[in-house]
């Protein structure tokens, strides 16, 4: 690019978008392209314009916005669209819901090539259809071509994002406790759980109490199992008590357990488990008082049809202790991060 007074430069073409702010307002007042007229310059003079860029030839170097649609090509999924390029960058934005992943190792990679600046919402966050996802744009107004040549060919080895929908699932909720199977008090999880399921494609195929009676647990949770549930929800018994009987009827109808008890709290004591693909949730009585508990950090997660590993669970520690703000936003906050 060369660099001339906005006087000089009637009749040619400007190189960049020249951004205006007004009154709440921010945007391109004049577009990349725009052929200068006698009757802009006022204009320029009032944004502080008192030179433009035109192009030269540089060889081996690219423009902000043929950087953004090169980034926005590398990062392309089948169930995003993008908006752009505006003021140099591209928005991704999600087409359906569901669970947003981000590599961030290579989103640190790609962030530190030099000129390329990649935002993005949190990895594991839940997103809906229509939700800003990511931000792509380079910082000068032109660089060289061999760092977005570097970044497409990290992209090619492995995706930087991922945006999986959420699947339908069938559930099967076993609900434990003598108190409650003998009346002595109302559940209090049943309602709790058909809300939650409402935000999901679920079909719950029954609801049943149990005593703390080992074989009881064990047959609900089987009975569910053979009418092609691929998603339990244990509910109470789930402490440390010598009596609560719920994490040994889930291993004995043959679940491996990732963990019983997570780094985070509310539902501390919540526990992940497989069996073969069908996902297991052992929710603790957080749940029951309290709006946004480990259940709901999970549940995204569970219906986009990823496995938790130990190290996921792990990593719930930093971001882990909601803050039991008075109106909760969850997921817009820092509970519940991994």
């Amino acid at each position: 690019m060369k660099k001339i007074n906005v006087e000089d430069a009637i009749g040619m073409a400007i190189c960049h978008d020249i951004t205006e702010m007004r009154d709440g307002f921010k945007g391109a007042r004049f577009k990349r392209g725009h052929v200068i007229q006698e009757e802009d310059i006022p204009k320029f003079l009032d944004l502080g314009k008192r030179t433009v860029f035109v192009w030269e030839e540089n060889a081996g170097e690219i423009h902000e916005e043929d950087c953004a649609l090169r980034m926005a090509e590398m990062t392309k999924l089948p169930n995003v669209s993008f908006q752009g390029p505006a003021e140099g960058k591209m928005l991704m934005i999600a087409e359906e819901r569901g669970l947003f992943r981000v590599h961030t190792d290579l989103q640190k990679e790609i962030n530190s090539i030099g000129d390329i600046t990649i935002s993005s919402l949190p990895d594991h966050y839940p997103v809906e259809k229509g939700a800003r996802l990511a931000s792509m744009r380079i910082v000068p107004l032109v660089t060289k071509e061999e760092q977005i040549i570097k970044a497409e060919e990290l992209c090619k080895k492995q995706k930087l994002f991922e945006l999986y929908p959420y699947k339908n699932r069938k559930i099967g909720v076993i609900i434990t406790g003598s108190e409650v199977f003998t009346g002595r008090i109302k559940d209090k999880f049943e309602p709790v759980i058909r809300a939650k399921m409402q935000h999901f494609p679920s079909e719950i195929l029954g609801v049943t109490i149990c005593d703390d009676n080992l074989d009881m647990i064990v047959e609900a949770g089987q009975k569910y199992l053979n009418m092609g549930a691929d998603f339990l929800i244990f509910t109470g018994g789930m402490s440390v008590d010598p009596d609560d009987l719920t994490p040994t009827a889930i291993r004995q109808l043959g679940a491996n357990i990732i963990s019983h008890g997570v780094p985070a709290q509310p539902g501390n004591m919540t526990l992940v488990a497989y069996l073969n693909d069908v996902a297991i949730l052992g929710v603790p009585g957080a749940a029951i008082s309290l709006p946004t508990t480990m259940l709901d950090v999970f549940l995204p997660q569970i219906f986009a049809g990823i496995k938790f590993t130990k190290q996921d669970l792990i990593n719930l520690g930093d971001g882990g202790l909601c803050q039991l703000c008075k109106n909760c936003h969850w997921p817009n906050c820092t509970f519940g991060r991994y």
